[in-house]
């Protein structure tokens, strides 16, 4: 479809939401330069800093978390979603929306939900081994519902579902870099784009309790907005030369650098990493619905690229024995590159933006 589509995304909450988003709406600018873009989240300071600098309008939505909060938590946020479904409806009035695009999350369902009142086509992005509440229940509400491996698919019905990957951003899209010599000479820790508490005190307890991490690594370390201060401070209690932020804006470059990642397991994250190229020892988020960062994580692991510790289990001195014990063994980390490097798959986002100018056009794939 050429001529300018109309294209709105529900890409609200964290990072795992957003970068999709911002990936399949660059894949469908560069198909067609004439596309608008209104991209739909909650306005919290993190999405404002993913959007800093994008040519795409943005929208709100008071919406709210409704699993894993409490009955009276939950209760007040599904009272919230009349209110979110009417507001949906007025910016896709607004942007004259041809396609709307829900990434789960808080925004989707009622940004979906507004579409189908309209008789606006829908897609769904679900990039987790195991799909999110929020894609779950809107699924019959979608024209088509995008996976990012067989087992989503098995969750949704067979004739609207394709399997695409997970989209990553262009900055990924070039080649990775070497699986060069297997020696750790830096290290790259991401707890996702907030930072993680336990992540960021495993690793201080990891380089504290090792002389080969203090003397030998590299710490590139994202640590989160709220926790960056602290761990800075923590690495020069340890007289280490970290490079601690609260985000990394250029990840693929920052990726492409490191020698390992410590990281969550969010599905964005991970395909980022194997766009890359990048071994990985992966630490999943325990509260994360449905514990579908584990499931990622050993997606990952069964594929020989990456070492899975649970957070239950974490401590700094078993991270630093793990990370140690890669560092002796550079065969091994250079067959973790070679294999996170045959995960990667770059095209979601183009097969995604092709599939979604099919079905605006009215078209059926």
């Amino acid at each position: 479809m050429r001529g300018g589509m109309n294209v709105v995304i529900a890409a609200g909450g964290t990072g795992g939401h957003v970068f999709p988003a911002v990936a399949v709406a660059e894949a469908l600018c560069r198909r067609d330069p004439a596309t608008a873009v209104t991209v739909v989240g909650t306005g919290r300071a993190l999405e404002s800093m993913m959007m800093e600098g994008r040519p795409w309008k943005t929208a709100t939505l008071a919406v709210r978390g409704v699993v894993g909060r409490g009955w009276k938590a939950a209760v007040s946020a599904l009272l919230m979603l009349p209110g979110a479904v009417w507001r949906s409806v007025r910016v896709l009035r607004a942007a004259k929306a041809t396609l709307v695009i829900g990434t789960g999350g808080y925004t989707s369902p009622p940004v979906v939900a507004a579409a189908a009142l309209l008789g606006v086509r829908r897609v769904m992005i679900e990039p987790n081994a195991v799909p999110g509440i929020a894609n779950r229940a809107m699924a019959p509400l979608a024209h088509r519902i995008f996976v990012s491996c067989a087992a989503a698919a098995e969750w949704f019905p067979a004739g609207r579902v394709m399997v695409a990957g997970t989209p990553v951003r262009e900055a990924f899209a070039g080649p990775p870099p070497d699986a060069g010599s297997g020696r750790i000479a830096t290290m790259l820790v991401c707890g996702g784009s907030q930072g993680a508490k336990a992540v960021n005190a495993a690793v201080v307890e990891a380089v504290e309790a090792s002389a080969l991490i203090r003397e030998r690594v590299t710490v590139v370390h994202q640590a989160g907005a709220a926790e960056a201060e602290h761990v800075a401070r923590e690495y020069r209690r340890l007289g280490v030369a970290a490079e601690v932020t609260a985000f990394i804006e250029d990840m693929a470059g920052a990726l492409r650098r490191a020698d390992l990642v410590i990281s969550r397991c969010g599905a964005s994250a991970l395909a980022e990493i194997a766009a890359c190229g990048r071994p990985s020892i992966l630490i999943p988020f325990p509260q994360a619905t449905h514990d579908h960062q584990a499931g990622n994580a050993r997606v990952v692991e069964q594929a020989g690229a990456a070492v899975v510790l649970l957070q239950a289990a974490l401590t700094g001195a078993g991270l630093a024995r793990v990370i140690e014990e890669l560092w002796h063994d550079p065969a091994r980390v250079r067959r973790m590159a070679e294999r996170s490097a045959e995960l990667r798959k770059t095209d979601a986002a183009a097969v995604m933006a092709e599939e979604c100018c099919r079905l605006a056009a009215g078209a059926r794939g």
